[in-house]
């Protein structure tokens, strides 16, 4: 395949396509994700997944508040961390230990909603541009495995994927993510340490960790009902 070929056959692969219409496809993508969350030996395979969108919120919020991200881990427990380099107190270093749980569960709902309406290619896309880029800043050697099996999922999908399947997928994906940021929140409230971000932010600031928590959980109903917006409809 030429250059030019390719770069046609990539464009075709990012632009948006239609929908596909409602109907199975949409309950097998629920009973997909509900099962790979709820089966330990599944949850375990994906859980990276949601620590890596966790580890990149912090990142990413940390760069928009001019902080310098050198680098992230995710262990072997499946937790992870993400440094960022920057003031030691201050509203960035705040917003950037707060934008990890909320992030899968807003990666979520915008993946539920732009695979109801034809994006699903382009997301993945996006996805797939991101997660190669992060390569640079993994930190160990469960991490690089970790996202580039997530990358070469995610790109087998959108290069190979009909437009159905992409949907599917992308779906799949969105709804696994929202489930997964309520689980590891869940893990949180109910046996967190003086690691987690909750408390990282009380230490931070004189907001108690259970005030923390609370919007976390307040931050994580609003992308559920947003991600529902979408999907209720295509259900009943």
């Amino acid at each position: 395949m030429d250059l030019q070929n390719l770069a046609r056959a990539v464009w075709e692969r990012i632009t948006p396509t239609t929908a596909p219409d409602p109907g199975w496809w949409v309950l097998l993508a629920l009973a997909a994700a509900l099962v790979v969350v709820a089966v330990p030996t599944l949850w375990r395979l994906a859980r990276p997944a949601v620590t890596i969108v966790h580890e990149l919120g912090h990142a990413i919020i940390g760069m928009l508040m001019g902080r310098r991200f050198t680098g992230f881990v995710v262990s072997g427990d499946m937790s992870g961390h993400a440094v960022t380099v920057g003031p030691r107190r201050g509203f960035g270093r705040i917003a950037s230990t707060w934008a990890g749980y909320p992030a899968p569960a807003l990666l979520g709902a915008v993946l539920v909603q732009v695979a109801l309406q034809g994006w699903a290619s382009t997301a993945l896309f996006v996805a797939l541009v991101v997660l190669v880029l992060s390569l640079v800043f993994t930190r160990s050697v469960h991490t690089v495995l970790a996202v580039l099996l997530s990358a070469l999922a995610v790109g087998a999908t959108w290069w190979w994927g009909s437009p159905s399947v992409t949907a599917l997928v992308t779906l799949v994906i969105g709804v696994f993510l929202l489930i997964g940021a309520w689980k590891h929140l869940g893990a949180v409230i109910t046996g967190g340490g003086r690691g987690d971000d909750p408390a990282q932010l009380a230490q931070l600031t004189p907001i108690p960790g259970w005030l923390w928590i609370t919007g976390y959980v307040v931050v994580l109903a609003v992308c559920t009902w947003w991600a529902w917006t979408a999907l209720g409809p295509q259900l009943f």
